[in-house]
């Protein structure tokens, strides 16, 4: 496992960092207990970063996170969670005013079994945008709010997600100063997608810190193919699909090249999140880390992707 330093927060982040939505059950029912040792799994083999939101399954995932945490010594992990984006009774919800970040914050500290948040994200800020306010809410509010909090240590960073990497880069725009310390954008350094390049140059200049996730493109890049949800255009799934194809008759996995890809390349980019409740996936994946990447591979897919590199799709 490799080390790489988010931004100017002086956190070393392991290359690869685990995403807990699994742990609510977003993609299919899980075993708790079977999520549980997932966690203790990944901090095991050399896994410090923990990502996780009061949005997966609904509180859930904190829940279940919460439980494996209490059997972890703090110090073997840094730990993000968000604000902003939660669901209740199934359905989705949004509040990114300072009053309900900040009750948030407190309460997802009480889920986690925690005394303290590493990493506190305002999440899919996007969401805001086409809310009262707009993204200025997010500056003149939500931020704030959470810069509060860091003055009082209850969390030690503040950070901003989006699938939107121009939406990053507004709230950076137009906030003070040291406000964001790092962004976590997803889907957009993968194999079929690494837009993030083009902004790297804004965020290091910054000092902001980079952290990606969805190695795998919310499953376009697997063999079992994206979810019947996903918003992907089909000539984008049908073009991903065949890629996956193409890696299987060459018996290498397109996930293990997928994962590769994302956590190898580029340094800039801190840490790689993927998420699953099953700790054999788990050790799976950080044994595609610890192994060289097929570069002459990556070539192949890429140029099989053709013009579907880089095609766009709307949050859900």
């Amino acid at each position: 496992m490799v080390y790489n330093e988010l931004g100017k927060t002086g956190m070393k982040l392991s290359n690869l960092g685990f995403g807990a939505s699994s742990l609510g059950g977003v993609f299919h029912d899980i075993r708790e207990v079977e999520g549980i040792q997932a966690v203790h799994t990944a901090i095991d083999h050399g896994i410090n970063f923990i990502d996780v939101s009061p949005y997966y399954g609904h509180l859930k995932a904190e829940t279940v996170l919460g439980k494996a945490l209490k059997e972890i010594p703090r110090d073997k992990y840094y730990l993000s969670t968000k604000v902003g984006r939660y669901g209740k009774d199934g359905v989705n919800l949004w509040d990114y005013s300072a009053q309900r970040v900040t009750d948030s914050v407190y309460e997802s500290m009480e889920r986690l079994n925690i005394d303290y948040i590493d990493l506190i994200n305002v999440h899919d800020v996007e969401f805001q945008a086409d809310r009262e306010g707009g993204l200025q809410k997010i500056v003149d509010e939500t931020l704030p709010a959470l810069v509060a909090l860091r003055e009082k240590g209850v969390v030690k960073h503040v950070g901003i997600t989006d699938l939107q990497p121009e939406n990053l880069q507004w709230v950076i725009e137009h906030a003070a100063p040291g406000t964001v310390e790092s962004v976590l954008c997803f889907c957009h350094y993968s194999l079929n997608d690494e837009m993030l390049l083009d902004y790297l140059d804004f965020f290091e200049k910054r000092g902001i810190g980079v952290i990606n996730a969805s190695p795998f493109s919310m499953g376009l890049l697997s063999q079992r193919g994206a979810p019947s949800w996903h918003p992907a255009p089909e000539s984008l799934k049908e073009a991903c699909r065949k890629a996956a194809e193409h890696c299987a008759a060459k018996d290498y996995p397109i996930e293990k090249l997928a994962v590769q890809y994302s956590t190898h390349l580029n340094p800039r980019i801190a840490t790689t999140l993927f998420s699953s409740a099953n700790p054999k996936n788990v050790l799976k994946n950080i044994d595609y880390v610890n192994a060289p990447m097929d570069e002459q591979l990556v070539k192949e897919v890429q140029d099989i992707i053709g013009d579907q590199m880089r095609v766009r799709w709307k949050n859900t």
